[in-house]
């Protein structure tokens, strides 16, 4: 007696599957096509589209007369930003931007220095924790703790009269420059709350570069007779660049975009953050707060170029 076996039976499902299978894996790309066609639709409708809608309304204008949009291309809007009032919020915000940029690099610096080079183990699992917990709390909750601190009845004015220091602290804040009767209403204060939120966004990438420095590079320094001024200009900072800069791309373009931290803390004198928000909600000007946000994009563009000529990429 002769046994034959049978082949099972192939369900619908196992043969659509199976030449599903076999196509995927002679035709790779087209798996990888599949794969990539919903995140590159939402990134190119979502976020490219909404850029190019912005660029699109900056180049209307608006009607001084009935307040409506006026859809026909012209320069007129951009001109707007060179007047004095406009140009000065941007000077003003690139300003801030710039020097809350150096402020983090120098905090920075050491702290990553020696994160890189002394701490081992457990001090560096401590180093980690330390400048990534800031990241972890609520971003308003941060802010809205530091207007506390700099309040004319905050802990910081307190120190200041137990030091017998409150008339040089009213001196600087009586300056034209500054003006207001408390940090959280100043300048000083907008900048003090960037430098402290934005700041684990550049120790990381500085850090991270310092690791990447030999030792030996250091080691020869000394051996050369190199003083430790000297090893630091010619040796560890052009090292340490890249990651200063990609450091200062976060740094730098948060603090462009941000209305959030001069609203709260600042004083009276805008920010092109708030410049598009009483733009587009107060005043209806759709097309300035276009042209107000298309000029930090500009800005960035351009540092980004310099930024990947300096090899900063390569620290991220």
């Amino acid at each position: 007696m002769t046994m034959t076996a049978t082949k099972p039976a192939e369900t619908p499902a196992d043969g659509m599957l199976g030449r599903l299978s076999v196509t995927f894996w002679r035709r790779p790309k087209l798996l990888l096509t599949l794969m990539l066609a919903p995140p590159l639709l939402w990134l190119g409708i979502i976020y490219v589209g909404s850029l190019v809608a912005l660029l699109f309304q900056s180049f209307f204008s608006i009607d001084d007369f009935s307040g409506l949009v006026n859809y026909e291309l012209t320069l007129s809007t951009y001109a707007q930003l060179f007047r004095a009032s406009n140009f000065d919020i941007i000077v003003r915000t690139v300003t801030m931007a710039a020097l809350v940029t150096i402020a983090a690099a120098i905090i920075a610096f050491p702290i990553a220095y020696y994160a890189a080079r002394y701490a081992k183990g457990r001090w560096k699992a401590v180093f980690y924790l330390g400048a990534m917990l800031p990241l972890w709390s609520s971003y308003l909750v941060k802010i809205y703790a530091w207007k506390l601190v700099l309040a004319k009845e905050g802990i910081l004015n307190w120190l200041f009269a137990k030091l017998n220091l409150s008339w040089l602290l009213d001196a600087y804040l009586s300056m034209p420059v500054i003006g207001g009767n408390s940090l959280s209403v100043s300048s000083t204060g907008t900048f003090i709350v960037f430098v402290y939120v934005w700041l684990p966004y550049m120790i990381l990438p500085v850090q991270a570069a310092l690791e990447r420095v030999p030792s030996n590079l250091i080691e020869a320094s000394y051996d050369l007779g190199g003083a430790p001024g000297q090893t630091f200009r010619h040796v560890l900072f052009p090292l340490a660049l890249p990651g200063i800069i990609a450091g200062s791309i976060f740094t730098f373009s948060l603090t462009l975009g941000d209305y959030i931290i001069p609203g709260i803390i600042g004083s009276s004198r805008l920010f092109i953050g708030q410049a598009v928000y009483t733009q587009q909600g107060t005043a209806g000007n759709i097309p300035l707060a276009a042209a107000f946000s298309v000029v930090p994009i500009i800005i960035m563009a351009f540092y980004l170029w310099v930024a990947k000529k300096k090899g900063a990429f390569d620290a991220l």
